[in-house]
């Protein structure tokens, strides 16, 4: 699923009062929200659907797939997303091949 469908979906479910392009603002203005809350090093819960935080990675050493020499990898922060038990039921639910 694509930025564009989030959109159409958010527009589908509001119904002819608001076009798709203010439901397009919505959006960005969501994600947008999310980026600054991580960029400043904050966590975001959203209940029943999940938690963005940013994690750390620690320092490793990982090769040069060309090359196979070593290279150190310094640590970093990350972006990590941990769905709630709700979402994660309703995933294994949904899907049943797995």
């Amino acid at each position: 699923m694509t930025k564009a469908d989030l959109v159409e979906r958010a527009a589908d479910a509001v119904g002819p009062r608001i076009t798709k392009r203010d439901c397009g603002l919505v959006v960005d203005a969501f994600l947008d929200a999310v980026k600054d809350a991580l960029e400043r090093g904050e966590g975001i819960e959203i209940r029943g659907f999940g938690t963005f935080k940013v994690g750390s990675r620690k320092p490793r050493t990982a090769r040069n797939p060309k090359t196979g020499e070593p290279v150190e990898v310094p640590a970093r922060a990350a972006p990590v997303f941990q769905p709630s038990t709700l979402l994660r039921e309703r995933v294994t639910r949904g899907n049943v091949s797995a």
